[in-house]
């Protein structure tokens, strides 16, 4: 187990070592299924997995040649991005403390979607692993202007996706995003 923020100076070496991993995205406070779930298929492919959270309080100024990426907040407040990382990270080693899994925690920048897509793409990822949102009307507004995680990244990119459903499931009568 190892926990490292995306922006170091060995992210080159780093990622070289998770070639083919498992990537689960993941926000604070959501239910561990996702990260259990992704922990399971990272074991059945004998793969490292990688745990990101991206901050979208920040957002990528330039990337230089070897990598690394140079982001600035979109407000003057980091202190928010750091905080969810480390909520992310508790819940990674709190779902995954007996594991045998090889796991890591990375933060990303920017855009949900790209950020992971690009990402994914530098470790050449296995399979990525996502959940669905909450219902209500502030996350269907959010939806409507940003559009779902998983179905940006299934028409971004071309590696498999596990989209994990959280909370209860809808009765096939009653309408999904209620008012």
């Amino acid at each position: 187990m190892t926990d490292e923020a995306s922006e170091t100076a060995n992210d080159t070496t780093a990622n070289e070592d998770l070639h083919g991993a498992v990537i689960a995205g993941v926000i604070p406070d959501q239910p561990p299924r996702v990260i259990k779930e992704a922990a399971r298929y990272a074991k059945l492919f004998h793969a490292p997995l990688v745990i990101v959270h991206v901050d979208v309080t920040r957002f990528v100024t330039y990337e230089d040649p070897d990598g690394y990426v140079h982001s600035a907040p979109i407000d003057l407040n980091i202190a928010a991005g750091e905080g969810d990382l480390s909520k992310v990270q508790d819940a990674a080693a709190s779902v995954l403390s007996e594991s045998a899994i090889e796991w890591t925690v990375r933060q990303l920048v920017g855009d949900p979607a790209m950020a992971i897509k690009h990402f994914a793409d530098q470790i050449d990822a296995r399979l990525l692993v996502v959940g669905t949102r909450k219902r209500g009307i502030g996350e269907s507004i959010r939806e409507f202007f940003t559009g779902s995680v998983g179905a940006r990244l299934a028409h971004r990119q071309q590696r498999p996706i596990l989209v994990v459903p959280l909370g209860e499931p809808v009765a096939d009568d009653e309408d999904i995003w209620p008012d």
